[in-house]
């Protein structure tokens, strides 16, 4: 029987030098391909390996930087100048228009021996009257201790509400004639939920240990004591701003019946009215009236680890806090 099998064929030897011959081709192919993916991920790895230290490095030189490039630094000058501190966006204590930054700028700016007037440059549609008040009685505590350095107010867009609060307290208020200037009034605002959730079923459940505790749960229904307490408190509020304004503007003042009513106007009118005293921009101040052309920015800058702890810290803690705590906003808008 063994005649008639037929031998085995040798295996063909491999391509590979030094191959042994008994070694299929297929299984060669095949640990080369493994060998060679093996190789590229190890050279993939490497290369991420490299862009993310590399990352890491350029994040870390940022954050020393931030570090370093502090706010509230002083600026360096050098002769006669206009200083300018800007005032842009809703005013509170967690954006960039708070009352701590502009008074550091403000003061900085009138400590500057070669400052020859300051202009407040204001572009805000309101915001805290708290924030608002201070940066108000601090321009009038620097107009006293300065008396020689001027301080204009110059409008953008707007200068409302809480911005003009704060602008009341200068010497002069410059605008453009389509600024939008007044809003002389206090509002607080909020939300109800108690429809909706009768219609969903929804029991709510407080318990406080005072009787007024839950004052403007935006849960819970308004009563008549709550409006009250409210409206006083809004009138007490609106007396200061007003008094401000008066305070500010003095016989410049031209006052109509709704002047204090909350509404806004043009910067034109507002300069018939008395609630501002020309036109001009920042360049037309500095140059015809201070007669200081060059303009320095005293605006606190913010950092970028201020920026990101505004952004990921005070912004978010004060979203949590509106949404869950009263569900009321007190504003100067």
């Amino acid at each position: 029987m063994s005649d008639n099998l037929t031998p085995e064929k040798d295996p063909t030897p491999g391509d590979r030098p030094g191959a042994p011959a008994n070694e299929p081709a297929w299984e060669r192919a095949a640990l080369e391909r493994i060998a060679l993916a093996a190789i590229n991920e190890q050279r993939a790895a490497r290369r991420w390996r490299i862009f993310f230290r590399f990352l890491f490095l350029v994040v870390f030189a940022l954050i020393v930087w931030g570090a370093v490039n502090f706010s509230g630094e002083r600026v360096a000058t050098t002769g006669r100048h206009t200083a300018m501190v800007s005032i842009e966006g809703e005013i509170a204590s967690d954006t960039r228009a708070n009352a701590e930054d502009i008074n550091t700028a403000l003061d900085t700016a009138f400590e500057d021996s070669g400052t020859a007037g300051v202009i407040l440059y204001c572009n805000s549609p309101g915001g805290s009257p708290v924030q608002a008040g201070i940066i108000n009685s601090e321009i009038h505590r620097l107009r006293g201790k300065y008396p020689s350095i001027p301080l204009y107010v110059v409008v953008g867009d707007m200068c409302a509400s809480g911005g003009y609060y704060a602008a009341a307290a200068a010497d002069k208020i410059y605008v453009d004639k389509a600024s939008i200037v007044g809003s002389i009034g206090v509002l607080m605002e909020g939300f109800g939920f108690t429809g909706l959730m009768d219609k969903l079923g929804v029991e709510r459940r407080l318990h406080t240990s005072g009787e007024n505790k839950g004052f403007f749960d935006p849960f819970s229904p308004e009563t008549p004591k709550m409006n009250e307490h409210a409206q006083a408190m809004l009138d007490q509020i609106h007396a200061q701003f007003i008094d401000a304004v008066r305070q500010g503007r003095g016989k410049r003042l031209h006052e109509t019946p709704d002047m204090f009513s909350g509404l806004f106007w043009t910067g034109q009118k507002s300069v018939e009215l008395g609630l501002a005293d020309g036109f001009g921009d920042p360049d037309y101040v500095a140059r015809e009236i201070f007669k200081a052309p060059d303009i320095i920015d005293y605006t606190v800058k913010e950092s970028i680890t201020d920026r990101v702890a505004r952004k990921f810290g005070a912004a978010v803690g004060a979203g949590a806090m509106r949404a869950m705590a009263l569900g009321t906003k007190l504003n100067l808008h």
